[in-house]
């Protein structure tokens, strides 16, 4: 079964604030079967536009990451990251 991943591009418009996200963010999706595999580091971008921070959650299925981005307690912790940073998210179909 291909596994599923929730990217993240991120840049982050109040530090402070968004620390909240994170701290909240990590144990739902973690507690969704989620694992994170990228979470910040150096980065470039040789096409398109720059984003501070890079996030990638991988999953034992595409189906598991729909499930947890839609579900109800991270879908409220997201109000957080729409308020604190500007963000580009997909969730993929990995090999």
């Amino acid at each position: 079964m291909p596994k599923g991943y929730i990217i993240g591009h991120i840049t982050v418009n109040d530090p402070e604030a968004y620390k909240e996200y994170v701290e909240r963010d990590t144990p739902i999706l973690e507690g969704l079967g989620g694992r994170f595999i990228v979470r910040g580091g150096s980065s470039e971008a040789p096409e398109g536009a720059l984003y501070d921070r890079h996030v990638v959650i991988e999953f034992p299925s595409y189906e598991m990451a729909k499930a947890a981005y839609h579900d109800p307690d991270y879908q409220e912790v997201v109000k957080i990251r729409h308020r604190t940073a500007d963000s580009r998210i997909v969730i993929v179909e990995g090999t």
